[in-house]
């Protein structure tokens, strides 16, 4: 039985923007901190990442100011919860094609 791959997208390839997909998925938003405590990255791996998500248009950003601090918070657009699902879909049926 030849199974598709065709649903897998190579912007979740990583760890680490599988992590933030995965997160977000099932968050409203969630601020930068809150982000790289949860997956143990670094400030730049983290920023990298969420910058190649926002660049595909998977992950939107809202910045505003908490008194003088700044706070980015992040959430999952649209088109980021459908190539998501695909993805996640393709790779169950991938993985049931096995058993």
């Amino acid at each position: 039985m030849k199974i598709s791959i065709n649903g897998l997208h190579k912007a979740f390839e990583s760890r680490i923007r599988l992590g933030i997909m995965s997160a977000l998925a099932v968050n409203d938003h969630l601020d930068f901190n809150s982000l790289k405590d949860l997956l143990d990255v670094t400030d730049g791996n983290l920023a990298s990442h969420l910058k190649g998500l926002e660049k595909e248009g998977f992950v939107g950003v809202k910045k505003r100011f908490i008194g003088r601090k700044p706070n980015t918070k992040y959430v999952i657009t649209e088109n980021g919860r459908e190539a998501f699902d695909d993805h996640l879909s393709t790779l169950e049926k991938l993985i049931n094609s096995q058993k």
